[in-house]
Parts: C-alpha cells; structure tokens; sequence
C-alpha cells in the first residue's frame, strides 16, 4: 500500500433503471468529475445501481407467500411477501425474532433480510417494490470491469459493495459483495513483522477495507453518489474474486 490515497464520489449518476447502459454512466461520471483513471485503481459501485441496471427488482404484489412464509411473517412481523422473496434468495435461515429475520444468502452472505431492500427504490402507481442483490455480484464487477476498460483504455479494479450490519456491533458498514481486477482477500502468512516474527493469520481483507472507506464518500441516505473512485493504491498480491472473503461452513465458528 502507499499513502495518499483518495476517494472520489463521481456526480451526476442519477436514477438507475433496469436496461440502463450502466458502463456509459459510470463513464459519463469519471468524466464530469474530472478525474483520470490509471492502472491499479479501484472503482467502488453501490450494489443498488447494479441490480436495479440488472432489472433485479420485483413488486411484492406479484408474490404468492408460502406457509413457511407465512410462518416466519408471523414471528417477524414482516411483509409476508418480502419474506417469501428472503427465503427463495437464502440457503438458511439462522435468526427469526420480531423484526429481524437473518438469513444465509444463497452466495454465502450472512445478513439481514437476504439483503433485500426497498430505500432508494422508487415506486409508482402503488407498486411495492424491493430491490434483490445481484444473482452474482463477482460476475458483475467483472462484466463491468471489461465494458469501462474497454471505454476507457485502462484496466482497474471493481468492487460491487452493500452495507452491512455485524454480530456485537451496532451500525453499518460497506463491504464488498464482488470483485474484479483486485485481490480482494490477501494472505500475508508466511511474512514477518517489524520485530522478526513470522505472520501466522494474519489475512486482509482489502475489497472490504475499500468497500468500508468508499462508504465514508458515498454516504447512506440521500445522498445520490453511488460510485466512488479509489486513487492512490498498490498491490502485489493476484487477483481474486469476493467469494474468496467468505468464511467456509465448515469453520463458521458461530453456527
């Protein structure tokens, strides 16, 4: 790593719409905001823009609930509906108490509600709609990372981050469900540390450390900036992809 590195929330992005050539705003973006893109930066993309581009949106008007739905919307007190879509986008649930229902998201996430959301998502009409995560957030920071490199002549990084909650800790903070162009977990076992001592855990998570601090730019109300980018950076380590970061089920330590 090196110092003064930067965050830059890009302007102008406005409303995201399914269909919508994603690429070309982003573009349109860094430009507007003046800024250059070179090799080894990173650019950060709130998950919301990719699947609302993605058309990952559904009206819970449209939802049939199912018994097990139904059953948990009781204990919850949640639309059973917004339910039924939690239980089709997760492979368990692990905690159902009034207002909390935490779920493991078919892609391995532990998190609220599969990740479903409907703040930032505009309805019309009395349409109730919520907005899903990515079918597969790594496919699209890659997907996204092929198109701007293309516009743009440079290759850089993708991050696709989503703000999430944590066990013991109150608040949100942004982390990264996608990746691409970037290592986003880097092992520095085997390394010593000021004093001679050889490392023996010590794994970073770098999409997620970026995630967090392009969270500080982006902001998580009304602020309108989903995409930041990340200046300044250096690695060594290869590139991997954001699956790496999860935790496999066999050492959960909390199950």
């Amino acid at each position: 790593m090196t110092r003064g590195i930067t965050f830059s929330a890009l302007p102008g992005i406005g409303n995201v719409a399914a269909g919508d050539d994603l690429a070309g705003i982003l573009h349109t973006a860094i430009a507007a905001a003046g800024l250059t893109p070179v090799a080894g930066d990173v650019l950060v993309v709130a998950q919301k823009i990719i699947s609302k581009a993605e058309g990952r949106t559904v009206d819970l008007a449209t939802v049939t609930p199912s018994p097990r739905a139904l059953e948990l919307a009781a204990v919850t007190g949640k639309d059973a509906g917004l339910v039924e879509l939690i239980l089709n986008e997760s492979s368990e649930v692990l905690r159902a108490v009034p207002n909390v229902l935490i779920v493991r998201h078919r892609l391995g996430y532990v998190m609220a509600n599969a990740g479903i959301d409907h703040s930032n998502v505009m309805n019309a009409g009395g349409a109730r709609q919520v907005l899903l995560l990515p079918l597969d957030a790594d496919a699209s920071a890659a997907t996204l990372r092929d198109k701007l490199a293309a516009a743009l002549g440079c290759e850089f990084g993708v991050i696709v981050s989503d703000s999430f909650g944590r066990p013991w800790r109150n608040g949100v903070v942004n982390v990264a469900l996608g990746a691409a162009g970037l290592p986003a977990l880097i092992d520095r076992r085997g390394e010593k540390d000021l004093y001679g001592r050889t490392l023996e855990m010590t794994q970073v998570a770098f999409a997620d450390a970026l995630a967090a601090g392009a969270g500080l730019a982006m902001g998580e109300g009304a602020e309108g900036t989903p995409a930041v980018l990340v200046q300044g950076l250096a690695w060594q380590a290869p590139a991997c992809p954001a699956q790496t970061l999860i935790r496999p089920l066999e050492e959960d330590l909390f199950q």
